[in-house]
């Protein structure tokens, strides 16, 4: 494998920089990211996913019953 230089990696960066503009630069970097973290999940088969869990389906005899907090007072 060659070996790469701060030299080489700093005119990669300016190169990326002028052909994708500075508005685009953040964006291709947090794609290129996310990219590479499912390449790695789905290498290690990890069921991770940045998805939050459906919480469990509670019964509704469990559930308190709440008193309306802006009830009108009847005059």
């Amino acid at each position: 494998m060659p070996d790469v230089s701060p030299i080489q990696l700093i005119i990669v960066m300016i190169i990326a920089l002028v052909v994708l503009g500075p508005k685009r630069l953040p964006e291709m970097g947090t794609s290129l990211g996310k990219g590479i973290r499912e390449f790695k999940h789905s290498v290690n088969g990890d069921e991770h996913t940045d998805l939050p869990r459906p919480l469990p389906a509670v019964p509704a005899e469990t559930v308190p019953a709440t008193p309306a907090k802006h009830a009108r007072a009847e005059v």
